[in-house]
């Protein structure tokens, strides 16, 4: 039991996604200084002389019913600049990498990957019968 799950940790897939997990979480507090210090100032800017920031309110007179949109629009960004980050820091060089240094990475089809089992099975069977021919 314990075997199984020593190999289930050390599965390449597994180290991958622990390394991934805490990786993005230093990016998630990189962006959110970045929008803390940059974006909610700007954001700031557009909700006008309202002390409770960007949003309406419903029911006038009664701060509990302010709609806040800043911290929508600063998650939205938070998120869009944390894909962006990954993707083009970790997932596309990762990708590049895999395509040049992997062989045969081409993509087969059904058919293509069926006529090479046959093929070889084909072979196979004549070793088998003593039927190969150089």
């Amino acid at each position: 039991m314990l075997k199984g799950f020593k190999d289930f940790l050390l599965r390449g897939n597994v180290v991958d996604l622990a390394v991934a997990v805490v990786i993005g979480t230093a990016f998630v507090a990189i962006v959110t200084a970045f929008s803390d210090g940059v974006i909610n100032p700007v954001l700031a800017v557009f909700g006008g002389s309202n002390d409770l920031g960007l949003g309406f309110q419903l029911v006038a007179d009664k701060p509990a019913t302010f709609i806040e949109i800043g911290p929508i629009i600063t998650a939205v960004i938070n998120f869009i600049l944390i894909a962006a980050i990954l993707y083009f820091v970790l997932v596309a060089p990762a990708t590049m990498a895999r395509k040049r240094y992997s062989p045969g990475t081409e993509k087969l089809t059904d058919n293509e990957l069926l006529l090479q089992i046959r093929d070889l099975l084909a072979e196979q069977r004549g070793r088998a019968d003593g039927q190969h021919n150089p």
